[in-house]
């Protein structure tokens, strides 16, 4: 069986209502295409020893680093982008800084 198509930014449009809450597009080995709207705010927070990679598909961010560590705080600097990220499924959304904004059960596209 040939492999589901989605539409990233429709898929997200119809999908993503709020901020900073990614969902599900897709699964690679142990890893996940995670799609999100990022927000003006999100803390800071590190991913430890778990890599991963953002494309911006619409919008623009920035990540802010503190110097000599791998912490980062990523923030739109225009209304809600939509960013795929590509991770670990492990991967926390707030690393390990947990929060409010804490996703520990991700829906699917």
């Amino acid at each position: 069986m040939p492999p589901r198509k989605t539409a990233l930014l429709e898929a997200a449009d119809r999908h993503i209502q709020r901020t900073l809450d990614p969902m599900v597009s897709g699964d690679v080995n142990d890893s996940q295409v995670k799609i999100a709207r990022f927000g003006e705010t999100f803390g800071r927070h590190a991913h430890g020893k778990e890599d991963g990679a953002i494309l911006v598909l619409r919008g623009g961010i920035a990540i802010g680093l503190r110097d000599g560590t791998v912490e980062h705080r990523p923030r739109s600097w225009i209304e809600e982008p939509v960013v795929p990220m590509f991770e670990p499924a492990t991967t926390l959304n707030t690393g390990n800084a947990r929060s409010d904004l804490t996703v520990t059960e991700l829906k699917r596209l």
